[in-house]
């Protein structure tokens, strides 16, 4: 039996993003404190954030790349969702603009600064998974506005950023049509 590469790509880009995950999970976090929500998106539901993408590039003026980057998208065989709640630690530490977490949590949609450190900490372990394996990939917030809209990681999921994978001669993510 012979398979090629061509066969085998989908697979094997679905396990490199399986890893991911785990480096995302494995990050470090303050305090200990775990407040990040993970998934792969494939198949069906990479056409439908991109739907939602090129819907929201056409409602609001300033997000007309949306289209490029949904275009984009169409061409990964594995899309990584990496959020965070927006809880507070309880460090009462003043970062986030407010001078306590309880003042913080009387706005709710007010991001926790450990938070988004965590997120950013965990996106830069799964990136890195991702270059060992020599995957195609680029950090994309556009992915996450379409991917909270949607709700597809529930209502917790407050800061979400979308890592589309793929394996090709040149990388769709990179040296795109500017806008």
């Amino acid at each position: 039996m012979l398979t090629t590469e061509e066969n085998l790509r989908p697979s094997s880009l679905k396990e490199v993003a399986a890893k991911m995950l785990t480096a995302a999970r494995t990050a470090p976090k303050a305090r200990g404190i775990d407040n990040l929500i993970l998934a792969v998106a494939t198949g069906d539901t990479i056409r439908i954030i991109s739907d939602k993408m090129k819907e929201l590039a056409y409602g609001k003026d300033n997000l007309k790349f949306f289209i490029r980057d949904a275009d984009n998208i169409l061409n990964a065989e594995a899309v990584v969702l990496i959020a965070t709640k927006i809880k507070a630690n309880g460090l009462n530490c003043g970062l986030c603009g407010y001078p306590t977490c309880a003042e913080k949590n009387q706005i709710p949609n007010a991001p926790c600064a450990f938070n988004s450190n965590d997120l950013g900490i965990a996106i830069g372990s799964a990136v890195s998974i991702a270059a060992d394996n020599r995957a195609d990939n680029r950090v994309m917030f556009s992915i996450g506005i379409a991917v909270r809209e949607l709700k597809l990681l529930g209502e917790e999921a407050g800061i979400i950023f979308g890592i589309p994978l793929s394996a090709s001669g040149k990388s769709p993510f990179f040296d795109r049509n500017q806008l």
